[in-house]
């Protein structure tokens, strides 16, 4: 007898045929790959191959195989936390308190693994280590330090860094959120926007200005629980931002503050003026150079990826002349943009790196992995739009990275000022 099949079976078994003719396609995207073609991995110190092969481990075993479904439904992804925090690299550059104490090189290559791996979750640890550990650390009292940093290293508790303001974003000196003494407590009023971890915080670093002297301070306020909402402290608000194209795994929220009181024990001693806010910003210049350059890496190999398993008119994609051409300035530009992290790192330890340069670096690298994630999406075709084909991702991630830490016109104004001596803002 001859075996016939539905319509229905056939068309299922149509579908089979392309869920595993897709899988195929996606198979390799997020194998790492040799992309050191100017050999600087040759001269890396043991620390540095450490810190790069842990956080590799954790990106590939922990964060690649979920990190789409969170990015989706713009949730964050605590389940995370307790393998990261179990690399030991929480805390990068930060010493003692059982920080990681990493060299900068060693936290700038953790930060391209993490960013390899996902946008969202780098920027959460950013925030809680470089701004949130990093002022604590820096404008903290001995005590202070004692009291959030060991927990906050374990990730037992998620800080955030409370600066930028619904109406100012580069111009952050201009602050308008106040804060006035009243006996043992300050009273602080005002709101603060784009705030990385702002509705998940226990621990959120405050810049206000202080009604009597008209200097920006820090207070940090805490709170218990920040899964509850029944645990927020009278007079603080904080509303998730939803709606965003990029980075939508890590909360990001408005806050908002009306006569919310914080205990003069809570303020950051070493916070007496702006300048002291600077600080710490220059502290982390150069950590969106470093991310910049993981999502370029992402980017380039599952180009690479792809284009040597998708055929078209008899062939790969690799095998074309344009995809080829496409390849090699994604790779010349992210060398560069390899030479501009590991040269920045090495001022950094010697205490050299400026202002301008981390400009430089910033308007360079931002812009490039910018084109990179672009001519991935390109090479995808429709693919690229597809959130398991991960580019789409780490394109709109970037869009935010462009963004933060100064845009491309904010760098290139402090760049020409520098060049011309003249400030044209």
């Amino acid at each position: 007898m001859t075996e016939t099949t539905s319509p229905e079976q056939r068309s299922l078994r149509g579908l089979e045929d392309t869920d595993a003719y897709l899988a195929s396609l996606r198979d390799s995207l997020t194998t790492p790959r040799d992309t050191d073609y100017l050999l600087l991995a040759g001269d890396l110190p043991a620390e540095a191959v450490d810190a790069r092969a842990r956080m590799r481990a954790y990106v590939d075993a922990h964060v690649l195989p979920v990190i789409n479904g969170y990015w989706e439904r713009a949730e964050f992804p605590w389940d995370l936390l307790p393998p990261l925090a179990a690399t030991g690299l929480v805390g990068g550059v930060l010493r003692g308190h059982g920080a990681a104490g990493l060299s900068r090189l060693a936290a700038g290559l953790a930060t391209v693994e993490m960013a390899r791996g996902d946008g969202s979750m780098n920027t959460f640890l950013g925030v809680q280590a470089n701004l949130t550990m990093g002022t604590i650390d820096l404008l903290g009292s001995d005590e202070q330090k004692d009291r959030w940093l060991p927990a906050m290293v374990r990730l037992e508790k998620i800080g955030a860094f409370a600066l930028t303001e619904p109406r100012r974003g580069s111009d952050s000196a201009q602050l308008d959120t106040s804060a006035r003494r009243d006996g043992d407590t300050w009273i602080i009023n005002g709101a603060k926007r784009w705030i990385g971890n702002g509705s998940m915080a226990h621990v959120t670093v405050i810049w206000a200005r202080d009604e009597a002297d008209g200097e920006v301070k820090a207070f940090v306020a805490e709170r218990e629980d920040p899964r509850d909402p029944e645990t927020l402290p009278p007079g603080l608000t904080a509303r998730t931002i939803d709606g965003k194209i990029g980075k939508r795994a890590i909360l990001q929220a408005d806050l908002g503050f009306e006569n919310l009181r914080i205990p003069e024990a809570n303020r950051l001693p070493g916070a007496r003026s702006f300048r002291d806010t600077s600080r710490v910003l220059a502290t982390t210049r150069g950590g969106a150079s470093w991310e910049s350059l993981g999502h370029a890496v992402a980017c380039f190999e599952a180009a690479v990826a792809y284009t040597e398993v998708r055929e078209q008119f008899g062939h790969p994609l690799a095998g074309n002349q344009l995809v080829q051409n496409t390849l090699a300035s994604m790779l010349s530009e992210l060398s560069a943009m390899q030479l501009i992290c590991f040269r920045m790192a090495e001022l950094q330890e010697k205490g050299t790196w400026t202002g301008t340069m981390a400009s430089i670096a910033k308007f360079h690298t931002a812009n490039k992995a910018r084109v990179i994630a672009q001519q991935a999406r390109d090479l995808l075709g429709g693919n690229g739009l597809l959130l398991d084909f991960h580019v789409a991702r780490h394109l709109t991630d970037m869009e935010v990275v462009h963004t933060y830490e100064g845009t491309e016109f904010i760098q290139s104004l402090l760049i020409g000022r520098k060049v011309t001596g003249r400030s044209a803002f």
